[in-house]
């Protein structure tokens, strides 16, 4: 394993392998091919660099159940304008464009995930449907109307799951309609939302303790209940 190269895109390629996810064979991602030891080499040099965890090295189960979802039931994006929220890998995003979808936005701030949804976005040859917004959306939310608004396993932290929830639920106020892909994290919501569909999600024993994950896809409520 190489140290982190100062080229986002020369790191990717070095450190990940181009391969179909487990629940979602339709789409291949530039993934980390063993876990423990890719999240070592970036956890090493955050304190000197400033590096996020490579969480876009890994089709986590949110956004495997959501992707899923997308191409199981293509009309829910087809023709729509639809958002997907910190985005990662860009699997859900890239699910959205092979299904249909108008016009697919995948928001990102982390430079390195960035680069690793314009490279899976080129080998699933839908670069040309995918824009990526890279501004923190939760201090300056999204301009423009959007038909969907997704956003995979995004609860993982309290910090994080305190400042997205408010904002999923300011859209799906506004009319939005909000989906969430979660794995059970602890950080979900208790209330609020629908389950729309569940899936049995294989993950990597080595980030999950578990080979299989039970993923629901929830629709976000307005407000909590």
């Amino acid at each position: 394993m190489s140290r982190i190269s100062p080229d986002p895109v020369a790191f990717i390629r070095t450190n990940t392998v181009l391969k179909s996810t487990s629940l979602v064979p339709e789409v291949r991602l530039h993934l980390a091919d063993t876990a423990l030891e890719l999240w070592q080499l970036t956890e090493d040099e955050l304190e000197d660099r400033g590096l996020p965890p490579p969480f876009w090295a890994f089709a986590w189960a949110g956004g495997q159940a959501l992707a899923r979802y997308v191409l199981d039931t293509p009309e829910i994006v087809r023709g729509k304008t639809v958002f997907d929220f910190a985005s990662g890998s860009g699997l859900v995003a890239i699910a959205c464009a092979l299904a249909g979808a108008e016009r697919v936005v995948a928001n990102e701030i982390d430079v390195f995930a960035i680069c690793a949804i314009r490279l899976n976005a080129e080998a699933n040859g839908i670069s040309d449907r995918l824009v990526i917004l890279d501004h923190d959306v939760l201090s300056d939310p999204p301009e423009g109307t959007y038909d969907l608004m997704l956003a995979g396993d995004v609860c993982y932290e309290k910090p994080m799951a305190d400042l997205a929830i408010p904002f999923l639920r300011a859209r799906a106020k506004s009319g939005v309609e909000v989906l969430i892909g979660d794995p059970g994290r602890t950080y979900l919501p208790k209330s609020g939302l629908e389950q729309v569909s569940e899936y049995r999600v294989p993950v990597p024993r080595d980030l999950e303790d578990s080979d299989l994950r039970r993923t629901v896809v929830w629709r976000v409520g307005a407000w909590e209940t």
